[in-house]
């Protein structure tokens, strides 16, 4: 099995994704969770700014721009490593078959969709490797 200290996670251009096995997707998830934790706790205080700024408040647009910048920081390193982003703290390792999916805080890959049914036909990834026994697992 490997781990996240026997591979280099592979570092492209933004938007070049590239096609994952289950085993080399489960390593590279720590790297994932480090990364999206990071940028999660960076937004907390931003959160906060912003749920106690009125909408009025000439200040909101900085604290709308310092939010931006977090997210489209967290996006564009999920995108390098090959990843597919779904939405905020959501992200698709593509098996070639669909996606293995992956929602922040998931302590594991647990879950897998067609590349049609996007976050709401995710299945437990048990259940598709017994039924379909995929090449990538």
């Amino acid at each position: 099995m490997l781990t996240v200290t026997d591979i280099i996670p592979q570092i492209g251009p933004v938007k070049d994704t590239r096609v994952f096995t289950l085993e080399e997707a489960q390593a590279l998830l720590p790297v994932v969770r480090k990364i999206t934790a990071v940028a999660f706790e960076e937004l907390v205080p931003i959160r906060r700014q912003f749920e106690n700024t009125l909408p009025t408040d000439p200040r909101i647009n900085a604290v709308e721009k310092n939010y931006e910048t977090i997210v489209r920081r967290w996006v564009a390193k999920m995108e390098r490593l090959g990843l597919v982003v779904k939405g905020l703290w959501l992200v698709d390792f593509d098996t070639g078959d669909g996606y293995l999916c992956w929602k922040y805080p998931e302590l594991k890959l647990a879950y897998f969709h067609d590349y049609d049914s996007g976050y709401g036909g995710r299945r437990p990834l048990p259940e598709v490797i017994d039924e379909l026994a995929p090449e990538w697992a």
